[in-house]
């Protein structure tokens, strides 16, 4: 990865769901953000998964092959019922996509009760944005090694306090998403850093936050070039 561009987003929407823009504008955007690192997790459910997964795997291949940026294909699960988040995960796995997160019970809206607990129990990679998430849910999130999203994105920001409050109260695991849907959501290293600030963490900690997606992404990659 180019050292000059440092920053790191786990979070990010194309027009494949309900993005504004296409995977390579995506990617220009991101690179002109200062953006090294991402992955694109467009909102998926079961009526979508099987074509908007492959085509990210697609997008995502062309621009390490011919670009800058380490891209990986993710997925989002959003507004899917609790007791089918697991197998949905493992279905975004098996098409192809090398992160998984799940549209956690943010309080601007109308998510399922129990969606955190369920994806937490699946194991998926990031929670994103989790509102008022329990300490007892905090706490089997350090367990499984589901890592908490610190957010950037309007409406779902207002909670990262009480998420990082907790977070570091039992030793979760926290990443920064942008939840880029638009030009001017991807967020320089900068916003980034004052976002997690914002949130209560010191500079040390923001930057570890953000170096946590890196290495997240880093041995995703590697594992697929191992497994060729």
């Amino acid at each position: 990865m180019d050292p000059r561009l440092p920053m790191c987003d786990l979070h990010c929407h194309t027009f494949l769901s309900d993005g504004e823009l296409s995977p390579a504008e995506l990617f220009a955007r991101a690179e002109a953000a200062g953006i090294g690192a991402l992955a694109v997790t467009d909102h998926v459910e079961w009526s979508t998964v099987e074509t908007t997964v492959p085509a990210l795997v697609a997008a995502c291949q062309a621009e390490r092959a011919g670009g800058r940026l380490l891209a990986l294909p993710g997925a989002e699960l959003t507004h899917v019922r609790p007791a089918q988040i697991a197998r949905l995960a493992q279905r975004c796995r098996e098409l192809g996509a090398m992160i998984v997160i799940v549209h956690g019970q943010t309080i601007v809206e109308p998510v399922p009760a129990g969606t955190n607990r369920a994806a937490i129990e699946a194991g998926v990679d990031v929670l994103a944005h989790p509102g008022l998430i329990t300490e007892e849910e905090v706490r089997m999130a350090a367990s499984a090694g589901v890592r908490l999203e610190v957010s950037g994105r309007q409406g779902h920001s207002l909670t990262n306090g009480h998420v990082v409050s907790l977070a570091r109260a039992a030793g979760a695991e926290l990443t920064f998403g942008s939840d880029t849907h638009g030009c001017g959501d991807p967020r320089g290293l900068e916003m980034a850093l004052a976002i997690l600030r914002g949130a209560g963490l010191d500079e040390a900690s923001a930057r570890k936050t953000i170096d946590n997606g890196r290495r997240l992404l880093e041995s995703r990659a590697a594992r697929q070039e191992r497994m060729g």
